[in-house]
């Protein structure tokens, strides 16, 4: 088994471990060594040249077992080691809804609590009814429910916290043949429907699928534009004051991409400021660069290193904010490295 952490990531990139150790159960994964660093998936972590010193376990416990069957609800334990695109595909073909557009995301189901993965208008936090884990200060095994996981943009109390191991989650889905309400505009174009309107899940998935493929966001080895962590920097959130100063510098480009939130916050889009600020599909030179699809990923092109890409995401993040006085923040998980 190898023991450069490049081989566990989508971005290829990443340093030598001391020791990697392969958990099948939660069990296993409870039993691992109290300063061990968990990667699953390694689909939204960035680790650094150097490795890590000290021990990795691979998350590799699978399963997803109906916990409550309901006249219109089912609630199904997913372990955490088990492919999150599988358990989308599942659910689509056992006619659950609530999970369709999340479709074709790499990683596994433990990180999706994490990063409260969201995509094409849902939220896994809109789903989740238990996080079972492993409290790695007492050695406790608990079950947290949504109001305890502090679900926020992008972000939850175990994101950045290495308090927590997530063993297992529970999911409560609609029993229908159709999608929750398509909320996203992309996709219900893709789809041919209004916001609103509801289709049946093979289609949704299928949609959000090409609308991700045509992204580089859904792994394929033959395409570079793949090896990446997906959507690089967040959406930033802007306070009011801010807001309007954003709106002030960038007057003369029209109208950006916005989304209001509660409390007179509005989201404005990271890859319109990204692509506005000058830094537009493919640039880059050499080992690194964003995608010639989607700006907001930053991919490995081969050969190159976490350095590179990294100096690439500082010049990114530093370029945005002089042109528009925003700042953008990392996605990702970074190890042994920093932006």
């Amino acid at each position: 088994m190898p023991d450069s952490l490049s081989a566990y990531t989508t971005l290829g990139l990443g340093g030598r471990a001391q020791r990697v150790l392969i958990a099948t159960s939660a069990d296993e994964l409870v039993q691992s060594p109290a300063n061990s660093f968990i990667l699953a998936g390694g689909s939204n972590v960035v680790v650094g040249d150097g490795g890590y010193p000290g021990t990795v376990v691979l998350v590799r416990n699978r399963g997803v077992k109906v916990r409550e069957a309901e006249a219109e609800t089912v609630t199904v334990t997913v372990e955490a080691g088990e492919s999150w695109d599988g358990v989308v595909a599942q659910a689509v073909e056992s006619g659950w809804s609530g999970i369709e557009c999340l479709s074709g995301i790499p990683g596994s189901a433990g990180a999706t609590p994490i990063q409260n993965v969201g995509a094409y208008g849902q939220e896994v936090a809109e789903t989740i009814t238990a996080v079972r884990v492993l409290d790695r200060t007492t050695g406790e095994r608990l079950v947290m429910g949504p109001e305890e996981c502090g679900f926020a943009y992008r972000a939850s109390v175990f994101k950045h916290n290495d308090r927590w191991l997530v063993l297992s989650v529970d999911f409560r889905l609609a029993r229908s043949p159709e999608s929750a309400p398509v909320r996203y505009g992309e996709l219900a174009r893709a789809l041919g429907v209004e916001i609103g309107d509801r289709v049946p899940l093979a289609d949704a998935r299928a949609a959000v699928l090409a609308l991700r493929a045509g992204k580089g966001m859904v792994l394929d080895p033959a395409d570079p534009d793949t090896r990446s962590v997906g959507s690089f920097f967040t959406n930033p959130v802007l306070e009011a004051a801010a807001y309007s100063a954003f709106r002030e510098r960038a007057a003369e480009l029209g109208e950006p991409p916005s989304w209001p939130g509660s409390g007179g916050v509005v989201k404005v889009s990271a890859a319109w400021l990204i692509d506005r600020a000058g830094f537009t599909k493919g640039y880059g030179s050499g080992t690194v660069g964003i995608s010639t699809k989607h700006t907001l990923a930053l991919t490995h092109r081969g050969g190159g290193s976490t350095a590179e890409l990294l100096d690439l995401a500082r010049e990114i993040r530093d370029g945005v904010k002089d042109r528009f006085g925003v700042t953008l923040h990392p996605e990702p998980v970074l190890v042994n490295c920093e932006l």
